[in-house]
């Protein structure tokens, strides 16, 4: 296999694997976006995600769409539920109380879930595996593909949400002020609450898609892509939507190529690599802009 070939299989896979980045990371952009809150949950959002999906799969016989949907629905309505219960009586507190609740609800379902699934891992039911499509010398297997479409998809309609419904007004009106959102008519509680409950629907739907991909699935899983996402976040400018997806398409390359050209053992330290670098040169990331914090 010459190099040409080899780099363009790698960038393949690495827009699979970032796209799925990007899913996660808008959920970590939008909350930052309203409320200014680095939720460290979310990775665990994602997982309780995949779980939720792989039992609609096994127990129920369900197909790929409505494991997805369901999953999108319940996790959605969990991230509302861990917003209101331990995020929204915290708005006015330091930002360090904030952000050890974000870490301490992390904890909390990583180990509910064992209590309740087991720690073993789960191995998700094989799907689309004899589905290869081969462009010129080139392959794509049909998970990488149903990652592709499910991801342009929901990609699709959180722009047309946020830029053209009454509700993505008001989210973008809150970005910029909650407070004088509120003063001008807006309820920014339901408002937060419908950021956090659509962010965590995006996870969920990461969640899902990785349990097909890779084909297994355990409580931990959250940990690892919920800090690569958050680096994706950074890198294309947290609060920044389109900086979320063009960062985790970037981070997912990356990792590919790391992976492909140099060893697999490396790919998580050119991520946080990144991270230092970014924080280093650029710490308003590719999309972002310097602005002073008011006091």
């Amino acid at each position: 296999m010459d190099f040409t070939h080899q780099l363009v299989q790698q960038l393949i896979n690495g827009v699979s694997l970032g796209s799925i980045y990007a899913l996660i990371a808008l959920g970590y952009t939008m909350i930052y976006g309203i409320i200014k809150l680095i939720n460290f949950a979310h990775g665990d959002i994602y997982m309780v995600g995949a779980y939720i999906g792989f039992f609609v799969i096994t127990q129920c016989g369900l197909g790929v769409v409505p494991a997805l949907l369901i999953s999108m629905v319940v996790t959605g309505l969990l991230g509302m539920v861990v917003e209101k219960l331990a995020y929204k009586p915290l708005r006015n507190a330091p930002r360090i109380s904030v952000l050890i609740t974000a870490i301490g609800v992390s904890f909390f379902l990583e180990y509910t879930s064992m209590y309740f699934v087991s720690p073993t891992p789960r191995t998700f039911p094989a799907m689309f595996d004899n589905v290869v499509f081969n462009i010129g010398s080139f392959v794509v297997n049909g998970q990488q593909l149903l990652i592709f479409g499910i991801t342009f998809v929901l990609m699709v309609l959180l722009t047309y949400i946020v830029q053209k419904t009454k509700t993505g007004k008001a989210m973008r009106a809150a970005s910029f002020d909650v407070e004088t959102a509120q003063l001008m008519g807006i309820d920014s509680n339901r408002i937060i609450s419908l950021t956090f409950g659509i962010g965590s629907a995006l996870a969920a739907a990461a969640g899902v898609l990785v349990g097909i991909y890779y084909n297994s699935i355990d409580p931990l899983m959250g940990i690892m892509p919920g800090l690569k996402a958050f680096v994706a976040a950074v890198l294309g400018g947290i609060g920044i939507l389109p900086g979320a997806v063009v960062g985790g398409l970037i981070l997912g390359v990356i990792e590919a190529l790391v992976s492909g050209f140099i060893s697999s053992t490396f790919r998580d330290a050119a991520a946080f690599a990144i991270l230092i670098l970014v924080l280093l040169f650029r710490p308003t990331g590719l999309f972002g802009k310097n602005t002073k914090e008011k006091v």
